[in-house]
């Protein structure tokens, strides 16, 4: 497949389904018993939520929000623009936000705002990549994270550059 951009492998495949059983066992422990949602963010993380999920020992449900901070470029214009809200009821669920990436928080700080007066049991973030050294919201906490990244600009594996390259078996880091 014919790339614009010039990337190369970063995460293998191999790597990210391993990671991905990892914090499969970790929720699984965390939630035994517990009525649980997972709350995906569209698009990017539907592929970690699929994944994730057939790990799941949990009786889980499922639902979807989209909110976006990029646009067409590489950098977030910090401003969030709601374009799909999940249609369950979440009062009294343990709702755990799926998340591909958490860089400069803003996103992740917005969901979790959005979830504060929908009478959840709790609410926590399970992001696949975490870009701490871009966090410009203080005190973010992503309580399952699957890799810590360094500050590169990544595709594969649900994450895009201009709706492109999420069909990548694997995380990609653009050179």
């Amino acid at each position: 497949m014919p790339h614009e951009l010039g990337f190369k492998p970063y995460i293998p495949s191999e790597a990210i389904a391993t990671r991905v059983k990892e914090l499969a066992a970790e929720l699984n422990r965390d939630y035994a018993g517990k009525p649980v949602l997972l709350l995906c963010t569209l698009t990017g993380a539907v592929m970690f939520l699929t994944d994730l999920a057939r790990e799941l020992t949990l009786d889980v449900q499922i639902d979807f929000i989209k909110v976006s901070s990029y646009g067409a470029g590489t950098e977030s214009t910090r401003n969030i623009c709601e374009e799909y809200l999940p249609t369950w009821d979440l009062a009294g669920w343990h709702v755990i936000i799926i998340e591909d990436i958490v860089d400069t928080g803003h996103t992740a700080a917005y969901l979790r705002s959005y979830l504060a007066d929908k009478n959840t049991a709790s609410v926590a973030l399970c992001t696949l990549l975490d870009k701490p050294e871009r966090r410009e919201v203080q005190h973010l906490t992503c309580e399952y994270v699957g890799f810590t990244i360094d500050n590169k600009f990544v595709v594969g594996y649900g994450l895009d550059y201009n709706q492109k390259y999420r069909q990548l078996p694997y995380i990609g880091m653009v050179e």
